[in-house]
């Protein structure tokens, strides 16, 4: 923030809250900048001073404020090397009476849009500087004002520039967060569940390279939390950054090692909402895979049997090259199946599994290792 030039607070139009040029004084006794206060008063059907409320006429009487105009000068000339270089950066201190005059000005008409615009201007940094202070909780071991913070990203939203711009800067980012997310803090669930909304922003504007660097104990943390202490809305946005993630072969196997695959079907088997469960089945069918996703899918639970039988009949169809196929022979997946048609189960499944056998019949029944018997019962 050092390149940032503090504007004196009476040397600011309280229209425009900017530096001004030509201060000119109204007959209530409140300087503005002309250019400012002439436009107001043309453009206002019942004029008033925009301060006082006290009226005034458009063809008001404006006094130059030399002596002002003379600090105001001074002080630029004090100032030159920054002015000049960091004009745009010019800003006038942001205090209470400030605030609730943007809140006031929004209720006239005539004045909406120009504050949306200020309150635009005012708010485009402040994502940033409140995962500055984040970033130096972590750096000090700090959790003081972090619900705070977190709050402040969710409500204000990060624009997609500036959480390309963080995320960037994986190495800081995601440490931050992810030593938030272990933080044992008043509020744990609404500040991890606000810090997992704002790391779902990030992802969506993150690139591959930066994806691709992901640290094991990250997506650990974000497993962990699956089922332990957030809210609904986190659960989807911890679901959105696996599926975000998984895209890449090193992430879904560290994924499937800090035991994805169990939280995400016990998980699903809470009968969660639909936006849940699609993406639940988006992640698992990402980690099945690869073959140890698909060996963690079938020995999960007994009761996990109908998302596996219909997972592998996804990846049967879609993805089921020669590599897939042996695989699911050495995982123990076609003896299972073949077990599924004999157990006491929906008669869908059964179809389900007597359907990925019969597709794979010829490449399984040169195997050794399996009941010839078996598959051609099967597959009549």
């Amino acid at each position: 923030m050092d390149d940032v030039l503090d504007v004196p607070k009476y040397f600011t139009c309280p229209i425009s809250l900017q530096l001004m040029g030509d201060p000119v004084t109204t007959v209530t006794g409140i300087t503005y900048d002309r250019e400012s206060i002439e436009h107001w008063l043309l453009d206002s059907k019942n004029a008033t001073c925009p301060v006082t409320k006290q009226p005034l006429t458009k063809d008001s009487d404006l006094t130059p404020n030399l002596t002002l105009r003379r600090l105001i000068q001074s002080w630029r000339d004090e100032n030159a090397s920054r002015v000049v270089n960091c004009l745009p950066n010019l800003r006038a201190p942001l205090d209470r009476s400030c605030l609730l005059k943007l809140v006031r000005d929004i209720q006239w008409h005539r004045l909406q849009i120009e504050t949306l615009r200020r309150i635009k201007v005012l708010a485009v940094g402040v994502p940033k500087a409140v995962m500055s202070y984040v970033a130096n909780c972590c750096d000090e071991n700090r959790t003081i004002g972090l619900e705070e913070a977190l709050s402040i990203l969710v409500l204000l939203r990060v624009p997609s520039a500036t959480a390309k711009l963080l995320i960037g800067q994986n190495d800081w980012i995601i440490k931050t967060l992810t030593w938030v997310l272990g933080c044992e803090v008043n509020n744990c669930v609404a500040v991890r569940s606000h810090t997992l909304i704002v790391l779902k922003r990030m992802f969506k504007a993150a690139s591959s390279s930066e994806l691709e660097r992901l640290k094991s104990e990250f997506l650990q943390t974000i497993i962990r939390l699956l089922r332990n202490g957030i809210t609904q809305q986190a659960v989807n946005a911890s679901l959105h950054i696996l599926l975000d993630s998984c895209r890449w072969v090193r992430n879904r196997a560290m994924m499937v090692e800090h035991g994805a695959v169990f939280e995400l079907i016990e998980l699903e088997l809470g009968f969660p909402e639909k936006k849940t469960t699609e993406l639940i089945l988006g992640v698992l069918f990402r980690l099945c895979s690869c073959a140890d996703g698909r060996a963690q899918i079938l020995n999960v639970s007994q009761s996990a049997d109908e998302w596996a039988v219909l997972i592998l009949s996804m990846l049967s169809k879609f993805s089921g090259n020669s590599m897939f196929v042996r695989e699911m022979l050495m995982v123990g997946a076609v003896s299972k199946l073949g077990l599924l048609l004999q157990a006491d189960c929906a008669t869908y499944l059964k179809e389900k599994a007597r359907e990925i056998l019969k597709t794979h019949f010829d490449e399984w029944r040169k195997s050794p290792c399996i009941d010839d018997t078996l598959l051609t019962r099967v597959a009549r």
